[in-house]
């Protein structure tokens, strides 16, 4: 194997990866389509998507996206095989690359329906839910995870838990390194408080060394991303992906072992989306739905407070049309941030 090759695998032989986390009301498909101009490699999920919906819900909406957002998982929800393999058949049709299910998300609305980070106390329950996805879906049957929740203790959960679904079939686990408490801790305090377990996750890894695990959680930089693939399969990024989108740009480097050699185009991004917006304005919707995700370019540049200021406001005006776009990107002083390494 060539040098070059190597350094785009790890020990593992899996081929390293690089994913934007799914988000509730955030990783939309504006936001996809975005991130997708910025790094044609990295692996973008949707929002977290229950069963239900897809099966008696607006399918389309909740479905549909852009071929230009390939590579693309969907993520579920749910605890029902049944509605998951239902749910897996319909969202077929639409070509994702991937189905991820959701064993790690806090909220109190994921909780009430029996699902999220709640079922790691279940792990036989899931096992046989990743069995019977497995069987229906044309590809990949990925899970996401927390290290434990409550009073569970991580270091004999985890290992378990990672065995069950890679014994049940899953082709991937994605590891959020915290814990999770299901009482007492708002979401926002759950991505934050409970402390981060690298160490165990690596730990788990290197027990497992054929089996693709990526890890999750507090990760900011794409150095820190780089030092992870030391002995990930994978790494995913979440909330720095949007607070400062331009480390996007830099990921395919990352992932092919190259250096940063040429400036980012920004001109043609923004011609992109200004484009993108218009579409999306045709099809009924507001200038902001696309915008709202932008807010997070250009940080470390001169002109970007105002940037941001435009967005922010002027694309909220009913009616407010792609050019706001480039009133914003007028703002910036494209050249003061050129080859600026990010995170």
């Amino acid at each position: 194997m060539e040098a070059a090759e190597k350094a785009t695998r790890t020990p593992g032989g899996h081929r390293k990866v690089f994913a934007v986390a799914p988000m509730i009301d955030w990783t939309d498909r504006h936001c996809r389509f975005l991130h997708r101009q910025l790094s044609s490699q990295a692996l973008l999920y949707t929002e977290m998507v229950v069963a239900d919906a897809i099966i008696h819900g607006p399918r389309e909406r909740l479905l549909s996206y852009s071929s230009a957002e390939h590579p693309v998982a969907l993520q579920l929800g749910g605890s029902d095989a049944v509605k998951l393999s239902e749910a897996i058949r319909i969202a077929s049709d639409y070509g994702y690359d991937e189905i991820n299910l959701n064993v790690g998300c806090p909220s109190d609305r994921v909780q009430s329906g029996t699902f999220g980070a709640c079922l790691m106390r279940e792990p036989a329950h899931v096992a046989n839910l990743v069995s019977a996805m497995r069987q229906v879906s044309p590809v990949p049957v990925t899970v996401k995870c927390r290290i434990g929740v409550d009073d569970q203790e991580p270091a004999s959960v985890l290992p378990d838990f990672v065995s069950r679904m890679l014994d049940a079939g899953a082709d991937a686990i994605w590891i959020h390194a915290r814990k999770a408490w299901l009482q007492g801790l708002s979401p926002k305090e759950n991505r934050e408080v409970p402390p981060l377990d690298y160490d165990l996750v690596h730990a788990v890894k290197r027990q497992h060394p054929n089996a693709f695990i990526g890890i999750n959680g507090g990760i900011t930089s794409l150095e820190q991303a780089a030092a992870h693939l030391e002995v990930m399969d994978g790494v995913m990024i979440g909330r720095a992906a949007y607070q400062n989108t331009n480390l996007l740009a830099e990921v395919d480097a990352m992932i092919d072992g190259a250096s940063l050699s040429e400036q980012v185009d920004w001109l043609a991004l923004r011609d992109k989306m200004m484009t993108y917006a218009e579409t999306v304005i045709a099809a009924g919707g507001r200038l902001h739905h696309v915008t709202r995700h932008m807010v997070g370019l250009f940080q470390g540049y001169s002109g970007a407070r105002r940037f941001r200021q435009i967005l922010s406001s002027d694309a909220m005006h009913p009616g407010a049309g792609p050019e706001v776009i480039d009133i914003a990107f007028a703002a910036v002083d494209l050249d003061s941030g050129a080859k600026k390494l990010a995170g």
